[in-house]
């Protein structure tokens, strides 16, 4: 099978001693790409999640994805949700840049790596806003928005003892992968709480 190319550019930024490299992506998603980019676009993503700094943006043109509710209508912008929760990306954009939608965001894997962000205007003809902002070498610390959990003090017993009880044979049965992973998720996401 033959792999759909992304329009992505990724770029690693070498660091200077004592700092890690930040790898830069850039991508533009048309707003008719099918399935089998999205899924490519996905695989990359989550390769580059994996490097120790990233920041990525792009516009995505995902104009239904609610990002304060971390929710969306289309099953694409869905499956564009998923792939950011599950690669454990942030997006720091905050405000809508064109016609009201969030189309052109910045996704970081790294809280606290990308600040300053401003509208500065489009550049000639463009209908898109350009948007400046800061890669902060050192990360600093930021007062947290998100809920990390400390797994240090978890009760790994009940923890077990809670997935334990769920009836997976039933639960999974005639479920593809995509759908016995949610329901996986679902029930580890309960445990966790």
């Amino acid at each position: 099978m033959e792999e759909e190319l992304t329009e992505s550019l990724w770029v690693r930024i070498k660091g200077s001693a004592g700092a890690g490299d930040i790898i830069l992506g850039v991508c533009y998603r048309p707003p008719d790409q099918g399935d089998r980019a999205d899924e490519a676009l996905c695989r990359q993503i989550g390769a580059a999640s994996r490097s120790q700094a990233l920041v990525l943006m792009g516009d995505f043109n995902h104009p239904d994805i609610c990002w304060r509710g971390n929710a969306a209508e289309r099953k694409q912008s869905r499956k564009f949700l998923e792939c950011v929760d599950d690669n454990f990306l942030l997006q720091v954009i905050e405000e809508p840049m064109r016609r009201g939608a969030m189309l052109d965001l910045i996704v970081t894997n790294k809280e606290g790596l990308v600040g300053d962000g401003k509208l500065k205007g489009s550049l000639g003809c463009s209908d898109h806003e350009m948007v400046e902002f800061r890669i902060l070498r050192a990360a600093r610390r930021a007062c947290s928005k998100l809920t990390t959990l400390d797994f240090r003090r978890t009760d790994f017993g009940l923890f077990m003892d809670l997935l334990g009880r769920v009836p997976w044979d039933k639960a999974l049965e005639g479920r593809g992968a995509q759908d016995s992973w949610l329901i996986f998720k679902h029930h580890l996401l309960q445990a966790q709480k």
